[in-house]
C-alpha cells in the first residue's frame, strides 16, 4: 500500500535570488505558493486582533497612527484583498453592478460598456459583463448567474420576446435596482434610457425624402414576437406620414446583423425596381450593406444612397463616407450608471426615470438626390 500524499501548507514566500531587467527593486519580490491572504493573517502579522484589522479597513479613522500603519504595512505586505463576495452574503448586498448587452462585439455595447464601467468605477462599484445575444431565453439565463454573485442592480439591454420578463419582476421585488438601455419592454416599470428611437427613423426618412427620394427601403421589418422593435416598426409609419408606401418586395423580418443586411441588400438591389435609398436600422447592417454594394458594383450615392443609425468609426473612413444618425452613447451609458447610483445611494424614485435621448444627423458623402441611374432599373 502507498503511503499517503503529504500534505503542504501552501504559504507566501520571498524569492532573494528573484530579478527584473527594468525595475531596481530594494526588498525582496513576493512568490505566489497558492495561499490567498485572509484578515487574519493580517492581523497576526500586524500584532492585532482581527477585530482592529476589519477597522483599520473600514473606519480607519477610529484608530492610533501607529497602529493603522501595522496593518496597512501588513496588508502591503501580504496583498492582501476584502473578501467582496463574502461582504455581500452577510450584508445582503454587495458594491457590483451586473451589465447585460446585446452583443459585446458591437461597437455601440463597447462604447456603452466602457461609459457605464468608468462611471460606476469613480463611484467605488465594480461591474460584471454578459450578453444575451438578443434573445429573453439567454437574457434569463445571465439574470439568474448575476443574481448569483449578488449584485446590487441590473444595466440590461432585454432581449426580445417574454421569458425574461417575470424574472426581471422579481428581481425587483427582491431589492436589485433594474434600469433598461436602448431597449425598454412594452409597459414594464423600470427605469429605461433609450434612443429616441421613432424621432431618430423620422429624422432619417424626411432627411431623404428632402433628397427627392420616394423608393425607400429599411433594412429589416417589424414583427411583434420575432423583431419587436421601434425603429422597424417606426419607418412604415414615417413613410406613410409623408404619403410614401414600402412595397412588399422591400419587407423582410430578420435579426439586424451584417449577414442579414447583406443578403437583403444583394435581394433590394436586384429586384427590377430597386430602391433610390437604403435605410440601415444599425452600424452592423450598415456594414452587410456596404460589403453587398461593393460586391454587385454599385457605388453610393451614384447608385444608391446609404443611411445608418450608428456611427461608428469605419463609417468615416470608407469612400464615400457613410451619413449617419449618430446615438448619444456616451450620455447613454453615463446616464444609465448615474441612476444605479442614486438608487443604491438615495433609493430609487417614486415614478419611473424615462429618458429618449435624441440622435443627430451627420451628413457625409453617401447621400444624395437620386441620379438618373439610381431611378432607372438596374
Amino acid at each position: 500500500m502507498s503511503n499517503p500524499p503529504t500534505a503542504h501548507k501552501a504559504e507566501l514566500t520571498t524569492c532573494p535570488h528573484r530579478k527584473h531587467s527594468s525595475l531596481n527593486l530594494s526588498s525582496p519580490l513576493p512568490v505566489y505558493t497558492g495561499h490567498v491572504a485572509t484578515i487574519n493573517d493580517v492581523a497576526r502579522l500586524a500584532g492585532v486582533s482581527p477585530t482592529t484589522a476589519k477597522r483599520a479597513l473600514r473606519e480607519p479613522e477610529l484608530l492610533h497612527p501607529d497602529t493603522l500603519k501595522k496593518v496597512q504595512d501588513a496588508v502591503r505586505t501580504l496583498h492582501y484583498e476584502p473578501d467582496q463576495r463574502a461582504g455581500a452574503l452577510r450584508g445582503g448586498q454587495s458594491r457590483t453592478v451586473g451589465l447585460i448587452v446585446a452583443s459585446i462585439v458591437e461597437p455601440f455595447f463597447a462604447e456603452l460598456a466602457r461609459c457605464i464601467g468608468r462611471t460606476l468605477h469613480a463611484a467605488g462599484y465594480s461591474l460584471i459583463l454578459s450578453e444575451n445575444e438578443y434573445s429573453s431565453e439567454r437574457d434569463l439565463d445571465e439574470l439568474k448567474l448575476m443574481y448569483g454573485q449578488r449584485v446590487s442592480a441590473m444595466i440590461v439591454r432585454p432581449g426580445y420576446g417574454e421569458k425574461s420578463r417575470d424574472h426581471l419582476l422579481r428581481l425587483r421585488e427582491r431589492g436589485v435596482y433594474i434600469v433598461e438601455v436602448d431597449y425598454h419592454l412594452p409597459d414594464a416599470p423600470f427605469d429605461y434610457i433609450t434612443l429616441d428611437h421613432r424621432g431618430s427613423i423620422r429624422m432619417a426618412v424626411n432627411y431623404l425624402r428632402d433628397l427627392g427620394h420616394t423608393r425607400i427601403a429599411a433594412l429589416g421589418t417589424y414583427h411583434p414576437l420575432i423583431h419587436p422593435e421601434l425603429r422597424s416598426r417606426t419607418f412604415p409609419e414615417a413613410m406613410h406620414a409623408l404619403g410614401l408606401t414600402v412595397p412588399e418586395t422591400y419587407q423582410r423580418v430578420m435579426l439586424l446583423n451584417e449577414d442579414t443586411a447583406y443578403d437583403l441588400t444583394r435581394h433590394l438591389m436586384t429586384l427590377p425596381t430597386p430602391p433610390t435609398a437604403l435605410l440601415a436600422l444599425n452600424g452592423t447592417q450598415a456594414a452587410g450593406a456596404y460589403r453587398a454594394l461593393r460586391e454587385l458594383g454599385l457605388r453610393p450615392p451614384q447608385d444608391v444612397s446609404l443611411l445608418t443609425v450608428d456611427n461608428y468609426s469605419w463609417t468615416a473612413l470608407v469612400d464615400p463616407p457613410i451619413s449617419v444618425i449618430e446615438q448619444p452613447v456616451e450620455r447613454m451609458g453615463t446616464e444609465a450608471a448615474r441612476l444605479v447610483i442614486r438608487a443604491l445611494e438615495e433609493g430609487p424614485g417614486d415614478q419611473p426615470t424615462q429618458l429618449e435621448l435624441p440622435g443627430r444627423l451627420i451628413r457625409r458623402g453617401s447621400c444624395a438626390a437620386p441620379t438618373t441611374r439610381s431611378i432607372s432599373t438596374l
